[in-house]
């Protein structure tokens, strides 16, 4: 629309202009009349460009108009999850719960990863405004969520380095020192450990486990002799 004025404005100037020129210019017969044709061409083309965009102009409101609304769409995409704007909301609650609980490291992690896998099972974490949220802030959001210290019970066989060694501990026999450090009170030679004691298996800092990485990764055992 404000093209189509613009053009109704630059179509009024020309006129205007036009009989400023004949008004203060003496011309031929030949220029007037060539200037009356030249400005006759730019009135047609400026005319044939404004019934252009008038076109142009009705076709989109035509277009607009087929479109379905707002709320149709969603009722749409509702549809194609079964479910009702009620269902939505309600599962819009459980994942703002979720996420302040996680926020909160409302414990256990274990329990909140249960309901996140329980959150993307639903189809209505296929809809938009909920699928980077539940399939990949909140998973994000748990994952850097420190895992939380668990007990151990000593079995017959083991040894601080074993136990330290296992994929659910460290994964690293060189952070046995942390296990006995947390249970020094259990431990009174850390060579000596018997069946049936309860050990605390505490987390690792980003700092311990670069250090105890490292000493893994430096370590060359002593050649055979």
């Amino acid at each position: 629309m404000t093209q189509i004025k613009s053009l109704l404005a630059l179509l009024a100037l020309l006129v205007f202009l036009s009989t400023s020129v004949f008004a203060q210019e003496e011309m031929t017969s030949e220029e007037w009349e060539a200037e009356i044709a030249r400005l006759t061409q730019e009135k047609s083309d400026l005319s044939a460009e404004l019934e252009s965009l008038q076109s142009s102009v009705n076709s989109l409101k035509d277009k607009k108009n087929s479109l379905q609304s707002y709320e149709d769409c969603q009722e749409e995409m509702y549809a194609m999850v079964g479910a009702s704007k009620s269902d939505v909301a309600a599962y819009e609650a459980k994942v703002n719960a979720l996420m302040a609980d996680i926020n909160a490291k409302k414990p256990t992690k274990k329990d909140r990863q249960a309901e996140l896998d329980a959150l993307k099972a639903s189809k209505l974490s296929a809809l938009p405004q909920f699928y980077d949220i539940v399939h990949g802030k909140l998973q994000k959001m748990l994952d850097a969520w420190p895992a939380e210290e668990i007990n151990y019970t000593v079995v017959r066989g083991d040894h601080l380095w074993g136990i330290a060694k296992k994929k659910e501990h460290y994964g690293n026999g060189f952070a046995w020192p942390k296990i006995y450090n947390a249970n020094r009170d259990k431990i009174k030679n850390p060579d000596l450990i018997f069946p049936k004691q309860e050990f605390t298996i505490p987390n690792l800092t980003e700092e311990e486990t670069a250090k105890y990485n490292k000493l893994r990764a430096n370590y060359k055992p002593a050649p055979m002799q």
